[in-house]
């Protein structure tokens, strides 16, 4: 296996990471061994919704760790039911059951659909997801994903999963059959550069459930917790899912994720499913800490807010230097580059100072602390603004160097 020149070769390489080492960090900024800041703008891939060391996810932990730290799983615990009140308040579903990743709480979401089938659908146990969807990397998880490059990997594949083109209402009406239990979907792509469903889309998926019996669920692990500047993304559209998961930003950077259901698909029963440390009470008084930081007055309004003015943006730099389009909603956004290759612009403005992700090879993908500051924004767009007009003429610089060579 090639090592990618790891600088750490007892840090297994399962990613390409820059030779930088991080140490502290505080909201939207980090510092690495020596010294050097960096404005961020991946925040961990959305996970830390309110920047990096919040006093109150900080002050959560400590309390808690000085009460009690893990009961297990076979008992109550006060931040668990507390936490799983709040988000059954908040949002339209009745249960909720706490995992440590996001792939967790989709796996959760798999294995409910197909107990359900099991028991009201005469064993239907196919869930229909779409084509560039992203859901996690256990086993099940990569086989309900449509990401490009993974058909092979990990074979034999699972079964049950049947993929559609996103958008396309057609094609998942064709995709319904008798063992159909579930349509399976995140309200926006995110791994795969940000591509929000249309509301009359998911309206249309919403009707064609109801009509067929079968179950919708919402991947809301990165929307999910005021990323789009709702609490949950399914709010913009008013369409209710009967599974929801969670994860990332409702751990605030702890490993803390959910499953939330509607208590008439409610069919797990004791021993179905389980974890050692899932529901927590050290994750689970973050998560309570975090909640309560969003649905504080003004703070999902500042997300919007502050997403409009990075959007804005984006755009005025992607039409100063003829590149695509900027898509996304609240804080989690996209800028397409055009002819500019976006892993040199990320290259560039680490160079800089700033992080910033590129999950496709010409798509740059922005997902700052949602109490991420106007001036923040400010200095990550001419930041950006000077690393796209270095690019341009550097690749204008090489075009005319190689006309002359040949």
């Amino acid at each position: 296996m090639k090592n990618y020149d790891n600088p750490h070769p007892s840090v297994m390489p399962v990613a390409r990471r820059p030779d930088v080492c991080f140490v502290r960090g505080k909201g939207s900024w980090l510092w690495d061994s020596y010294d050097k800041p960096y404005l961020d703008f991946v925040q961990g891939w959305a996970v830390n919704c309110l920047g990096h060391a919040p006093d109150i996810v900080a002050e959560a932990l400590a309390r808690q760790a000085a009460q009690l730290i893990h009961p297990g799983p076979g008992y109550f615990n006060a931040p668990m039911i507390e936490l799983a009140d709040m988000i059954a308040a908040h949002s339209c579903f009745d249960q909720l059951f706490f995992t440590n990743s996001g792939a967790e709480a989709n796996e959760g979401a798999i294995k409910l659909a197909r107990k359900w089938g099991a028991m009201y659908k005469l064993g239907a146990f196919e869930i229909i997801t779409l084509q560039h969807g992203f859901h996690g990397r256990t086993l099940a998880t990569m086989c309900a994903s449509g990401k490009s490059g993974w058909e092979e990997l990990y074979a034999p594949k699972m079964p049950g999963f049947i993929k559609v083109a996103r958008q396309d209402i057609d094609a998942v009406e064709a995709a319904i059959g008798r063992n159909t239990v579930a349509i399976m979907l995140e309200p926006v792509q995110g791994e795969s550069g940000v591509h929000p469903m249309p509301e009359d889309y998911l309206r249309a998926l919403r009707r064609l459930a109801d009509e067929h019996g079968v179950l919708l669920i919402f991947d809301e692990v990165q929307t999910g917790m005021g990323r789009t500047g709702a609490l949950f993304a399914y709010e913009h559209s008013g369409v209710e899912p009967d599974i929801m998961t969670l994860g990332k930003g409702l751990g605030g950077g702890v490993p803390l994720a959910g499953l939330a259901i509607k208590k008439e698909i409610s069919c797990f029963e004791p021993g179905d499913q389980g974890g050692t440390f899932n529901g927590n009470p050290l994750m689970t008084a973050v998560g309570l800490a975090v909640v309560n930081a969003l649905l504080a007055p003004g703070f999902l309004h500042h997300v919007r807010v502050m997403g409009r003015r990075l959007s804005s943006g984006l755009t005025q730099i992607s039409g100063k230097y003829g590149l695509g389009e900027v898509r996304g909603e609240g804080l989690l956004l996209a800028m397409d580059t055009g002819s500019l290759p976006a892993a040199a612009l990320v290259e560039h403005m680490l160079a800089a100072g700033v992080l910033i992700n590129a999950p496709r090879e010409h798509t740059l993908r922005f997902m700052p602390a949602l109490n991420v500051a106007a001036d923040e924004i400010d200095r990550m767009l001419a930041l950006l603004n000077a690393a796209c007009a270095d690019l341009k003429t550097t690749l204008a610089a090489e075009e005319v160097r190689n006309a002359s060579l040949s």
